[in-house]
């Protein structure tokens, strides 16, 4: 009755022996305590057990505490996938400090912008990047102090530009040091830059709820049980490396570590190591199945294989099955902690023919567990478009799995999540049976390699060149990169503009990865009120 005394209300309230933020540091805690000498990290020919993971990241939490790093303070890291990037996942937020993972793809201008508007006290970068690392910080107006990365399995030429060494830093710490929870679970834990369409890049900002369920998200999605061995394929900076540094925790398995991703290296630690799962691009199934056949190497079991850029076309989706693997294949975006959609299979599936099955297999799929809602909806009304895989929609999500929002940018933060749904800016529809399936990136954006390609910022550094009128860019289909920037130029009356030249002049302007593979000088289709029509240079691109 609506008048009685609620006692559910009444004497039952949240205290430490009942209620603790979640986090994803617990995950490491505890397998470091119930599984200390199972292998925690393989990298070259160095082990860590989980006691000593564990304490290597207290003792690194430790000494960032010593140098000033507290709740809030930003700690950058440039570096690849090795020991250290997955102790600073760990030692950072354990000071309750934000780490920010940058990506060593970037240019220096980029990497400046992103260390002034997070306002970085610190940045640990591996030697091999010192030379875009120097730049940057002479661009940049804070001044961090600076760790340098020794990869003594691998060591490097760069240049040392800090007054400390990251092994010495380490080694400073306390390996008995209490770290901290995080006081909320609201609190930030990670800071993700992620392209921009246009100007600056948005910094996406996690926070402990969401990478403590994310982590065990993945860990449910791709069927993980104890001790599984993961590949470093995907580059951790990309998203927190889609929260697996976290995850490999919950189930006390083995990270090996890959500094480059090389296919040598690929079958080697496949086979030496028993992996059972990895995740990547279509550039590291390319990597896989193109390897020369030395290289290549007998499998002991199915290899479990996660993607999360354009879906794999059925051949290679044969192909990698021939060679020993299953895939899957995820989406989401940074401002989702990566995947968060997963293309659930049916086992019935598997019974249809061959083309039936590439369509299925082109779909993204459904919400992840923890996710709390999926939809498309119209972007103007938010109103549901029909279930019928024909009406386009915007991708929207809601729920644990997305962001805190955009580090110092209300506008943006609020214009992304308008309606109380986060709107991806991915159009799509949705299938009758409910999963939904991607159609066009009303951004614009490009994903080669895995890696987010802005086609304005491309088109920006195009239109710098004193011979160039008009310029559209696209994304061209690739075998091996997913997608690859596509550009179309026109030129002014009586100048001239070579293909090497046009990329050349890219090269100067753009980190290479961004820079375009294929230029086409043309008159450009336009609308009667002169907008470039780019629906019909996708389709010129595809056999340019």
């Amino acid at each position: 009755m609506s008048g009685a005394h609620n006692w559910y209300s009444t004497d039952l309230d949240k205290t430490p022996a009942n209620f603790q933020p979640l986090t994803p540091l617990t995950y490491l805690e505890r397998s470091a305590s119930v599984f200390p000498t199972h292998t925690a990290i393989i990298h070259g020919n160095r082990r860590w057990t989980y006691a000593e993971f564990y304490q290597r990241c207290r003792r690194l939490a430790s000494a960032l505490e010593r140098l000033g790093i507290g709740k809030g303070d930003t700690v950058a890291v440039l570096m690849s996938n090795t020991p250290g990037m997955l102790e600073a996942h760990y030692g950072v937020p354990m000071t309750k400090g934000v780490l920010n993972t940058l990506n060593t793809r970037l240019d220096a201008p980029i990497i400046a912008f992103s260390l002034d508007h997070a306002e970085a006290k610190v940045l640990i970068a591996d030697r091999e990047f010192s030379k875009v690392v120097k730049e940057a910080l002479s661009l940049a107006a804070v001044k961090p102090i600076v760790i340098d990365y020794d990869d003594l399995e691998f060591p490097q030429t760069g240049e040392r530009l800090g007054e400390l060494d990251y092994e010495d830093f380490v080694q400073s710490g306390d390996p008995n040091y209490a770290w901290h929870m995080p006081d909320d679970e609201w609190d930030a834990i990670s800071l993700n830059y992620t392209s921009g369409t246009t100007g600056n890049p948005k910094g996406v900002v996690y926070h402990h709820r969401g990478a403590a369920l994310t982590a065990m998200s993945n860990v449910l999605t791709t069927s993980m049980a104890k001790h599984p061995v993961y590949l470093w394929t995907l580059p951790m900076f990309h998203c927190n490396g889609w929260t697996f540094p976290w995850a490999i925790s919950v189930v006390a398995g083995t990270h090996v570590c890959l500094r480059w991703v090389r296919p040598k290296a690929i079958w080697e630690s496949l086979a030496d190591h028993g992996v059972t799962h990895l995740c990547g691009a279509p550039i590291v199934m390319s990597t896989i199945l193109n390897a020369p056949a030395s290289d290549k190497r007998a499998l002991s079991r199915v290899v479990e294989f996660f993607t999360a850029a354009a879906p794999p076309p059925e051949a290679v989706l044969a192909a990698m099955g021939a060679a020993g693997f299953n895939v899957t294949h995820l989406y989401g975006l940074t401002e989702t902690y990566g995947p968060a959609v997963v293309n659930d299979w049916k086992a019935e599936w598997d019974r249809l023919p061959s083309d039936e099955r590439a369509t299925k297999k082109a779909r993204q799929g459904v919400r992840y567990g923890a996710l709390e809602g999926l939809a498309v909806l119209d972007p103007l009304t938010l109103h549901p478009v029909p279930a019928d895989g024909e009406t386009l929609g915007e991708v929207m999500m809601r729920g644990n799995l997305v962001m805190k929002g955009y580090l110092r940018n209300r506008r943006a933060s609020e214009e992304a999540f308008a309606g109380g749904w986060f709107h991806s800016g991915d159009l799509g529809v949705m299938h009758a049976d409910g999963y939904i399936q991607l159609k066009d990136r009303s951004k614009d954006i490009i994903i080669s390699g895995g890696e987010n390609i802005s086609s304005i910022e491309v088109e920006d550094a195009l239109y710098k060149h004193p011979s160039v009128q008009v310029v559209a860019v696209v994304a061209k289909p690739d075998e091996k990169w997913g997608e690859t920037p596509c550009a179309f130029i026109e030129l002014k009356p009586g100048t001239s503009l070579t293909i090497d030249e046009a990329i050349e002049w890219c090269k100067r302007h753009l980190a290479h990865y961004k820079c375009p593979r294929s230029i086409v000088f043309a008159e450009l289709p336009k609308t009667s009120t002169g907008k470039i029509q780019k629906y019909k240079l996708r389709e010129l691109a595809k056999s340019a």
